[in-house]
Order: structure tokens, then sequence, then C-alpha cells
């Protein structure tokens, strides 16, 4: 006597049906996984954002601690490498000699910065506008960027009208080619492809110029700024090395002099972290300045979406 067809199918029914479960599983499209949200990537952007600025300081942290203990394991004394408690104490009590001095080299950064964008930026683009232009002076701008500034400065200080003249001319040199240089390229650079649109919709050179050039160039321009503020800066210092200027007018650089020879070793520390942190304080005042001029548009600025 057989069994009835409703009995003999309803187990193979049951067997078989995790089988399609897991087969259905394993199709799935990976799109179908569940995708982050926005308060998980937003998350995500606020620990890297907070790594990014905390793993510099942990690292300086760690070089600051090692620097102390390198200094009291060795027993050095304090007029050959003061510990970061000594640096601190003189940058606190020489506060009234160093504010003053960090001024005149800020002041005259800034100005030969200043200078050399003007300059740099106008050159280049005369430069651009006449090739007998750009062979008769570019040579000439070369031939002052390869120079060492230590070698010209003496000259300087003798035709300058004033020390502070010369130490500005001395840092406008050193920080004008590399803005003349990348302003000069980024010009050169335009696709060709618009200069051919522009010229059949008859736009004249100064069109084109205003147009075209000059905001294709502008990456450049941010480039050779970042550059040249570092420059003014180590030009600064050294034309003021070389001039040798002392009283209210001296810069950092003269500090830093007058501490070595007075052997006063933790002044000469609280002058160089002031001078490091001017330093940064330009690189990161050029580097906003460029990411706020480019960031709307430019592919160097731009946040990747994938």
């Amino acid at each position: 006597m057989t069994a009835p067809a409703n009995e003999t199918l309803a187990p193979a029914d049951v067997l078989q049906e995790p089988d399609r479960e897991a087969q259905v599983s394993r199709k799935r499209p990976a799109s179908a996984a569940k995708l982050p949200t926005k308060e998980s990537a937003a998350a995500a952007k606020r620990r890297e954002r907070i790594l990014t600025v905390l793993v510099p300081i942990f690292v300086i942290a760690g070089l600051i601690a090692l620097w102390q203990v390198m200094v009291t394991v060795n027993d050095i004394p304090h007029y050959i490498l003061p510990g970061p408690g000594l640096v601190v104490n003189s940058l606190m009590s020489d506060w009234h000699i160093l504010l003053p001095a960090l001024w005149v080299t800020t002041k005259i950064t800034l100005a030969s910065l200043a200078l050399a964008l003007i300059g740099g930026g106008g050159m280049a683009i005369l430069l651009v506008q006449s090739r007998w232009i750009e062979t008769a002076l570019y040579p000439i701008t070369v031939i002052l960027q390869v120079t060492p500034i230590i070698a010209i400065a003496p000259l300087i200080l003798i035709y300058a009208p004033s020390t502070q003249a010369a130490l500005l001319i001395c840092a406008f040199v050193v920080a004008f080619f590399p803005i003349l240089s990348n302003m000069v390229q980024g010009l050169k650079s335009v696709d060709h492809n618009l200069l051919n649109l522009f010229e059949l919709y008859g736009a004249s050179r100064w069109q084109t110029l205003i147009y075209l050039k000059l905001p294709a160039s502008l990456p450049y321009f941010m480039t050779g700024l970042r550059i040249g503020g570092g420059l003014a800066l180590i030009a600064a210092v050294v034309a003021e090395f070389a001039a040798g200027s002392a009283g209210a007018g001296s810069g950092l650089a003269f500090r830093l002099l007058e501490s070595q020879f007075r052997l006063n070793i933790s002044r000469l520390f609280a002058a160089l972290f002031l001078l490091a942190s001017l330093g940064v304080l330009i690189f990161a005042l050029t580097s906003f300045i460029s990411w706020w001029t480019l960031h709307r548009w430019h592919e160097s600025s731009l946040k990747r979406e994938n």
C-alpha cells in the first residue's frame, strides 16, 4: 500500500527551503548591503580631523620629552644644551627683548613677500607678452637667483639708503624668483584648445590674459606664494646676519648672535623657537590663502567623492 502523494512531497519541500534561502542570499548584489549613514560618515570625518591634529602634537611632545630625558640622564650643562623648562623660562623672562625683534623680522618678511608678489607677478605677465622681452630679462633674474644672497648682501648694505632697506631688498631678491618662475610657467601652461577658442571668438590679447591665462596660472602662482613665504623669512634672517645690525631696530637674527656671544643658550633656543613658529605661521597662512582661492574649482583642492 503506497503513501499519499502530499505526505511524500512535504519532507522534500522542507529540506529544499533552506537551500533556496541560501541561494537567494548568495545572489544578492553588493549594493544591497547596509550603506553608511550620514551620521557615521560625519563621525569618521571628525575622527580623521582629530587624529590629524593629535598625531603631530604627540610627536612633538615625545621629542620634547626625549630632549628632557637626554639632558637629565647625561647631566648636560645648561650653557651647552638647556632643557625645555629653561627655554620656556627664558622665553617668558626675555619676552620684552624677543617680542620687538620678532616684530621687526615679521615686518621685513611680510613686506618683502608682498613686493615679491607684485614684482614677480607683474614681470611674469610682461615676459609672456613678448618673446624678446623674455629673452632679454629672464637670464638676469636667473643670475640673481643662483647667486648666493650672502655674497651680494655686503654690496646691498653699501648702496642701500638704510639697513632696514637693505634687509628688505635681500629678502625681496630671494622671494622674487620662485614667484616669477611659477607664474611664467602657469601663464605658458594654458590649454591650447582654449587659446584657439578665444582666438576663434575674436578675443583681444588683454581679454585672453584676464579671462583665460591669469585664472589658469593661479595654482602655479599659489605654489610660488608658499615657496616665497618661507624663502623671504630665510633671506631676512641671513641678511641680518650679514648686516650685523644692533639696537632697537634689530631682529631675531641679531638676538641669536647676541645670545651666542654671551653663551645665553636658553635665549638662543627661545629665539629659534620664535623663528620656527613664525615660519610655520607664514606657511599656514599662505596654504590657507591657496586653499581659499582654489578649493571651489581646482582639482588640487577639491575633495574627492570616492
